[in-house]
């Protein structure tokens, strides 16, 4: 394979993995950290660890990435957020 060919195939991999997608979670001034972290755990398979980082970054930031990865997997992921009240979009 010549070099123009891997260049393109290295893009195209790389083109791959920008279209992933991310669910965000915003703050708000409702839901207690625990409910967050537990909802977290639930719908988006964090540990508690993670889902207790998560919690304080959204509190103090105002939102974070709590997952990334295709549209398919996230929207129904997304869907458990905000049935359990959360405020969260997919992006």
């Amino acid at each position: 394979m010549g070099s123009k060919e891997k260049q393109l195939e290295e893009l195209l991999v790389e083109e791959e993995v920008i279209k992933q997608n991310e669910i965000v979670l915003f703050n708000d001034d409702v839901n207690t950290f625990d409910h967050v972290i537990d909802t977290l755990i639930y719908a988006c398979d964090h540990t508690p660890e993670q889902a207790e980082q998560c919690s304080i970054i959204v509190h103090y930031k105002g939102k974070c990435t709590v997952k990334t990865g295709s549209y398919d997997d996230l929207k129904p992921r997304c869907s458990k957020l905000l049935q359990a009240g959360l405020s969260a979009e997919i992006v």
